[in-house]
């Protein structure tokens, strides 16, 4: 009988290969912390994102791998995720502290991008992750009354701005700063200095994840964004109808013109089921969002249908997935916030930053 040792089980746990990233969790450096005392055995897998959807059968894998070498009497597998340091565009400052930047945008207004947004946000935070939310809607910050936080004021200190904190997550917005009735009356080269005031001037601390909320179209604010940080990738949020996929059309190439990563397209409002009947009915048509990825071969991110419960958790400042956690809307942005987050991770351990062109 071979004597057990730390090499025989990293060579045994080679046969777990991610999914994702085609290589085996050895050579990926998912395995820290093995210890072998008898037959004993533990050890900790780490993983790129605590969202991930293969995390228990990695582990009933490794369990049963290593389980069964000769002279193993118990494993210990304990479950881990660090998320990697995304590089996004080369000679852009990073911010000290946060790994992965994510502009969630839209082609047009109107088709629910800051429910989305706060939604993932607030969903990446359940799955353990560290998260914060950036309003960079200046002309339209809704963010801070969809988190039940207007009226709250950010603490300075040390000439930086503590974001406000809800549900789990950070959180700025210029609805903050301003009176509410005051209206957001800025041009380019003021847009300019607001996102750069809230990338360099907040105190975001440790984040795996900043979550920007952009303001509808192709303009300042998405050009500012990616000129001054490392964007390591977009969400575009579309309804089914074809006047907003033709916009998201112009945003995909926007956001190609300056090397940011399309992660996927989220397609929010795709149907409603009527609660007192069940039928389903596709308001706003049917596949557009779905048509769209194929079209410019990008990942289809899930459809989020219409609900009562989404509109009331927005204007409660309960988003969907606190307040009603068991509706299919909630599933569906949790789906969504399990894909973005193993997109973002499969970005990060990429050897290099390539964006294809897509523009048809």
């Amino acid at each position: 009988m071979s004597q057990l040792t730390e090499e025989l089980v990293l060579d045994s746990l080679k046969q777990i290969v991610d999914p994702d990233l085609h290589k085996d969790i050895v050579t990926l450096g998912f395995i820290h912390d093995l210890k072998v005392e008898g037959g004993d055995v533990s050890f900790r897998i780490v993983l790129t994102t605590p969202a991930c959807p293969v995390k228990e059968q990695m582990e009933s894998q490794a369990i049963q791998i290593v389980g069964d070498l000769d002279g193993v009497t118990n494993v210990k597998v304990t479950m881990d995720a660090e998320v990697p340091q995304g590089r996004g565009i080369a000679n852009n400052i990073a911010i000290p502290g946060v790994k992965n930047i994510i502009a969630i945008s839209s082609g047009k207004g109107g088709v629910g991008k800051s429910t989305v947004a706060v939604n993932l946000a607030v969903a990446l935070a359940q799955d353990g992750a560290k998260v914060g939310l950036m309003d960079a809607d200046v002309y339209g910050p809704n963010v801070p009354m969809m988190l039940g936080a207007s009226g709250t004021q950010p603490e300075v200190v040390g000439n930086r701005l503590i974001p406000t904190e809800a549900h789990g997550i950070k959180m700025i917005s210029m609805a903050l700063l301003v009176p509410p009735d005051k209206p957001m009356i800025l041009r380019g080269p003021m847009l300019h200095g607001v996102v750069r005031q809230f990338l360099s001037d907040v105190n975001w601390g440790e984040l795996d994840y900043l979550i920007v909320d952009m303001p509808p179209g192709t303009g300042d604010v998405q050009l500012s964004l990616a000129q001054l940080v490392p964007v390591q990738g977009a969400v575009l949020v579309t309804t089914p109808q074809e006047v907003s996929l033709s916009d998201v059309r112009r945003a995909i190439k926007m956001f190609e013109t300056v090397n940011v990563p399309v992660l996927g397209i989220i397609e929010n409002m795709s149907y409603f089921i009527a609660p007192d009947t069940g039928n389903r009915y596709e308001i706003f048509g049917r596949g557009g969002g779905q048509r769209l990825a194929d079209e410019y071969g990008l990942n289809f991110l899930g459809q989020v249908p219409i609900g009562f419960e989404v509109r009331e958790g927005g204007d409660r400042g309960v988003p969907v997935v606190v307040l009603a956690p068991d509706t299919e809307q909630s599933e569906a942005f949790r789906r969504a916030a399990e894909e973005v987050a193993r997109q973002v991770s499969i970005e990060a351990m990429k050897p290099e930053l390539v964006v294809l062109s897509r523009a048809k």
